[in-house]
């Protein structure tokens, strides 16, 4: 039969139909068929796929043509339901639920069956609307990302929200306060607030109703953490953010509030004006960046990706990457080859050994830059790598720019150079031939198992986010504060 033909229950549903239709008993086509009424009984309910032969002696039976019983639609409305139902009732996710199944009779309203199949059609809707798998997170951000390397990641309007909302904080120079962040969240309508019962599943919590935005104690060294976050979340309302309808929505709200925070922690007008009088100087390095705006160095790297192309003309990449050699955020205007997997996702993969990211995990001094050229198959680049520690262990953030564009920088007189032919597996990925010989069937490696990657995402309007937890907390922090 081909995809245009009816399934077995269809079939089954349709000789009962049209069995009724002509006043025939199932005792009266048995006889006239050649089947016991058990038989013909199990060919209707769809539990028996009867013989071409078969299907054509019923079919004359009844009064039809074969190809009338083969017609892949149900005959009627609620013959539909009952196939529908019977369906959905074999399906895992209602079997999962150990619910009993509901066996549709002649006295069963057409109505009752249209109910039972609505319920079933929402709880495959919900479930479908769970499974914001790994991949399609993936691909999703792998859109976003080359999307930002379309526009030299720059976003001019977000530029000019925040420059705005910066001149009215008070703001003239230098590193950007606390209290010029909180005289920005006055100006929106919120008040900053640190508790030490966050829910563990945010970062903070702006109460809409109260006009109160929930922050970690501030107690974190330099300050930079807890300024960028209550900027995140004064940018939602900035920025005119409504709850994300997809992960792909979430994840571009998430970029954008990144980036609105940044451009406040380093205004484009303040930024521009260093970095240019840096190139004039020859003399661009990503720590004095940093140190300027006092921001982290990743926040720095991050944020000179957005400037250098279309300010100043240089195209560059910035990675980091973890000590385990993978790529966990990466950008590249420069023509770097990024290794990626076959959906264009490069988080998760690993980078090239000979690259600086990785080689300076192998330095002994570690507080200070490594500076390296490196040869690839898209021509030579240079790069300055810098060492850092977080919670899950050792990192290295890396700015990059193509041979040509070195000058500009400071460190380009290095004399460090590697030579790197990834993506060919030669390069660093295939062991020594003598290695292989010496190992070969005498090794048995047990592999490691990121047990993330098995689980759905998180789903609801924030993915991650505990619901019950949320609102426990705002519910109990909804009196007066007493501040």
């Amino acid at each position: 039969m081909d995809a245009d033909t009816a399934d077995i229950a269809t079939i089954g549903h349709r000789i009962r139909h049209f069995r009724t239709q002509h006043g025939l008993t199932l005792e009266r086509v048995s006889e006239l068929v050649g089947l016991s009424q058990s038989q013909l009984s199990m060919i209707e309910n769809g539990k028996r796929e009867p013989k071409l032969t078969t299907l054509q002696s019923i079919a004359g039976a009844i009064g039809v043509d074969l190809a009338t019983l083969l017609v892949a639609e149900p005959p009627d409305e609620r013959t539909a339901y009952e196939i529908e139902l019977g369906k959905a009732q074999k399906s895992a996710l209602y079997t999962t639920l150990g619910l009993p199944d509901v066996r549709p009779t002649k006295g069963t309203p057409t109505e009752t069956l249209a109910a039972l199949v609505g319920l079933h059609r929402e709880l495959a809707r919900q479930a479908s609307k769970a499974i914001a798998t790994p991949e399609e997170a993936r691909r999703a951000n792998t859109e976003l990302r080359e999307q930002m390397r379309g526009r030299d990641n720059y976003v001019p309007e977000i530029e000019a929200v925040a420059e705005e909302q910066v001149k009215a904080s008070g703001h003239v120079s230098g590193a950007l306060t606390h209290r010029e962040v909180s005289v920005m969240a006055k100006r929106l309508g919120f008040q900053l607030v640190y508790v030490d019962d966050l829910p563990n599943s945010t970062r903070s919590i702006t109460d809409l109703e109260n006009g109160r935005i929930y922050l970690p104690p501030a107690s974190i060294p330099g300050g930079h953490g807890l300024r960028s976050m209550a900027l995140q979340a004064l940018a939602h309302r900035v920025l005119g953010h409504e709850k994300p309808t997809s992960y792909a929505e979430f994840l571009r709200q998430r970029l954008e509030i990144n980036y609105f925070a940044a451009c406040c922690l380093m205004p484009q007008n303040a930024a521009v004006a260093f970095l240019q009088e840096a190139k004039r100087d020859r003399d661009l390095a990503v720590e004095d960046f940093r140190d300027a705006f006092g921001v982290t160095h990743e926040a720095a790297s991050l944020r000179l990706t957005n400037l250098i192309t279309v300010h100043l003309g240089i195209r560059m990449h910035f990675l980091r990457v973890g000590e385990d050699g993978a790529l966990y955020k990466g950008y590249e205007n420069d023509g770097l080859p990024l290794p990626t997997d076959v959906t264009g996702a490069i988080e998760g993969q690993l980078v090239c050994k000979k690259w600086s990211a990785r080689d300076a995990f192998t330095q002994t001094n570690r507080t200070t830059e490594l500076y390296q050229y490196t040869d690839t198959p898209a021509g030579t680049y240079w790069c300055a790598t810098q060492t850092g520690r977080g919670d899950d262990g050792s990192f290295t953030i890396t700015a990059g720019v193509p041979f040509a564009d070195a000058k500009w920088f400071r460190g380009r007189e290095t004399t460090v150079r590697a030579v790197s032919t990834c993506p060919d597996p030669s390069c660093c990925r295939i062991a020594d031939a003598s290695l292989e010989t010496s190992w070969a069937e005498k090794a048995w490696p047990s592999a490691r198992l990121h047990s993330h990657i098995l689980s759905p995402l998180p789903t609801g309007a924030f993915p991650g986010v505990d619901d019950a937890e949320l609102y426990a907390f705002l519910d109990a922090h909804s009196g007066p504060l007493g501040e």
